[in-house]
């Protein structure tokens, strides 16, 4: 019987020595893809930086849902291979019918990146209307997106909220001043992300404030220095690494943590 369980134990040495020897490289490709299986929401995800963040997230085995405001023009999201749904994020009942087309699904990221831009008009002044509108977008929709979405976070393993600040929201780093509208909306977007680090640390969710930099988007402009591909690889990496010390934190695409 001695001599049966020594060959016995001959024959699995090999193969448990393959094992350790591959657990390593496990450990490096589950680093590697970090949303693999996981169901992510990005908002915004019909153009630019949305766009993006859907093809690296679809790409690394995630579950990505795009949202567009107009869903039949979306064909570039759609072909990422992300199911595409429709949001106004501006709009109480629009947010509600998302919330109804996910059901009970578990929701393990969001990513609140739909945005628009702040234009003055020329010669000075402000126009107010598009201040409004700027605000309502840029901070109002990430917080009725984020409050409408939170029982599918919670049912989710992941539990964070990624709000798509910039560097333009910064009190600290505002030294030449312009960009009305467009900056306070980011301010408060942080201001936000705080908040509800905060609030919601009990429950297990993690939520913080992330600069793309500056991106060549429609937004950004042909002269950024940052291709939309590196921008979200950078952010990504950085969102994998959230954990509970990292939560309501403001940080740029690189890693670098921003002043508020």
């Amino acid at each position: 019987m001695h001599r049966l369980q020594r060959a016995a134990a001959l024959l699995a040495l090999p193969l448990l020595l393959l094992l350790a020897a591959l657990a390593p490289a496990q450990e490096e490709a589950d680093e590697a893809r970090p949303f693999e299986g996981q169901t992510v929401l990005v908002t915004g995800a019909n153009r630019g930086l949305g766009l993006e963040f859907a093809r690296q997230l679809s790409a690394g085995g995630a579950e990505v849902i795009g949202t567009a405001r107009k869903p039949e023009e979306a064909e570039e999201l759609r072909a990422t291979g992300a199911r595409v749904l429709q949001l106004d994020v501006t709009d109480p009942e629009s947010v509600a019918s998302l919330v109804k087309s996910l059901g009970d699904a578990p929701l393990d990221l969001l990513i609140n990146n739909a945005g628009i831009s702040g234009r003055n008009p020329e010669g000075g002044g402000l126009d107010f209307e598009r201040v409004a509108l700027v605000l309502d977008v840029n901070l109002i929709g990430p917080m009725r997106v984020t409050h409408a979405l939170l029982p599918a976070l919670e049912r989710g393993a992941g539990k964070r909220v990624v709000n798509v600040s910039s560097r333009l929201g910064s009190v600290e780093l505002n030294t030449s001043g312009g960009f009305n509208g467009y900056r306070e909306s980011k301010a408060g977007l942080n201001m936000f992300s705080r908040s509800l680090a905060h609030e919601l640390a009990p429950k297990g969710i993690r939520c913080i404030a992330l600069s793309p930099g500056w991106v060549r988007t429609d937004m950004g402009g042909p002269e950024a220095p940052l291709s939309p591909e590196e921008s979200i690889r950078g952010m990504l990496a950085v969102i994998a690494g959230v954990g509970e010390e990292e939560s309501g934190r403001y940080y740029q695409w690189d890693g670098e943590e921003l002043p508020w």
